[in-house]
């Protein structure tokens, strides 16, 4: 785990790593913005309120709103449109740190883009249901918890699938359960830091290629 951390951290500040990440985070905020632009305009163009100070206040009011909405949509956006770069990002690893293996069959798009939007999904609702426990004591134990099986099944199954059928990857995280788990406790971590949140799907597909055959090796 520690040495598939190391790698993945390396990876991470490689110039590809960099390419796909700002390609990922421009598009976010490209997004974000034409979402912003338009709220905004809608609100301009349409009378909505007899009272020009009313106006003014739903304005405020809007772009509050969708920045609160934007802090906790960003890595779960960024997470979808890293979900065009994985599959590049995980031959890179593959082929750099194990060129004598058989390389992976690449996932497809469609496949790819389906697993980071489910992951992306899921990781949304599971930490909006979780927030209202940050109060108490046990709240962010729980948020790690969840994330982490939630990274962990994901992202090693994304790993394991470009190398065998999807039934065999899923048999194989299930015999592996304990140790992939835990693995998934560094990039949950990872997760709960602003920002470095939009680091997670480049983070977590390198380290999780590294635990995959990490775990192929040892289960032989």
């Amino acid at each position: 785990m520690i040495r598939a951390w190391y790698l993945a951290l390396g990876d991470l500040f490689s110039p590809p790593f960099r390419a796909v990440l700002f390609k990922a985070v421009g598009l976010t905020l490209a997004l974000f913005i034409a979402v912003f632009l338009a709220a905004e305009f809608l609100i301009a163009t349409l009378t909505l309120l007899p009272w020009p100070w009313a106006e003014t206040l739903l304005a405020v009011g809007t772009g509050l709103a969708l920045f609160v909405m934007f802090f906790f949509l960003m890595a779960p956006v960024t997470a979808l449109f890293a979900g065009f770069f994985l599959d590049d990002i995980a031959a890179r690893v593959e082929a750099q740190h194990y060129p004598r293996d058989p390389p992976g069959e690449p996932l497809g798009l469609a496949q790819a883009l389906a697993t980071s939007a489910q992951f992306a999904l899921i990781v949304l609702a599971v930490n909006l249901l979780a927030l209202p426990m940050i109060f108490f004591a046990i709240g962010a134990v729980v948020m790690v918890t969840a994330n982490a099986y939630l990274i962990s099944r994901e992202y090693f199954e994304m790993a394991a699938m470009r190398h065998m059928a999807i039934a065999d990857a899923k048999a194989l995280r299930k015999e592996n359960a304990a140790d992939v788990f835990m693995a998934g406790f560094i990039p949950a971590l990872l997760a709960l830091i602003p920002f470095a949140n939009l680091l997670v799907p480049l983070f977590a597909t390198a380290y999780f290629v590294h635990i995959f055959k990490s775990v192929r090796v040892s289960s032989r």
